[in-house]
């Protein structure tokens, strides 16, 4: 079963968009604008929204090879 974690940002400069970033257990990620209800891409963003991507993204891959380090070590 996949678990899915729910990130909401808001973009401080404009475009000010309102994003919510599902990020699942299998290393899957959907990007929603929810002001325009549309699914957004990761080379869409800029900016606060990117480096919030990028440093969610790092830290679900450092917590994934931790868990299989101990997993299999």
């Amino acid at each position: 079963m996949r678990s899915c974690e729910h990130y909401r940002f808001i973009e401080r400069h404009r475009p000010f968009r309102d994003l919510t970033f599902k990020f699942y257990s299998d290393g899957a990620l959907t990007i929603i604008d929810n002001l325009a209800e549309a699914v957004v891409s990761p080379k869409e963003l800029k900016g606060e929204s990117l480096d919030f991507y990028v440093r969610q993204r790092i830290a679900y891959i450092k917590a994934d090879l931790a868990d299989k380090r101990q997993k299999y070590a």
